[in-house]
């Protein structure tokens, strides 16, 4: 196979790979796949995440351009969450790391090394 030139790409590649490795940043996509949630229901599908966390995650998603924040209710200031058609992009990468994960029996993995 042969390899482009690495400058530009290894560098957009690494950024990428560092956004998306935050902390609870794949778990926040995941969750948002299923379709619009409020903050609360994000909030409960991923146990051990901090408010704080969340809400600081939630803004990088909606700056990054791969997620909306939506408002439903101005006068109590109710607020939707949904994925962009880029956040959705990330369908296809999570179907295929949840396939390497299945492939390589990665829990097992972790837990012997």
């Amino acid at each position: 196979m042969n390899q482009p030139n690495c400058t530009h790409i290894c560098s957009s590649y690494h950024q990428a790979i560092e956004f998306i490795g935050k902390r609870w940043m794949g778990m926040i996509i995941y969750t948002l796949l299923s379709g619009p949630k409020r903050y609360h229901e994000i909030h409960a599908t991923i146990p051990g995440i901090s408010d704080r966390l969340l809400t600081d995650r939630l803004n990088e998603l909606v700056k990054a351009g791969l997620i909306n924040k939506k408002l439903i209710d101005s006068s109590i200031k109710k607020v939707e969450y949904e994925l962009t058609p880029n956040g959705l992009a990330f369908q296809e990468v999570i179907a295929s790391i949840q396939k390497w994960i299945d492939l390589c029996d990665f829990e097992k993995t972790t837990i012997e090394s």
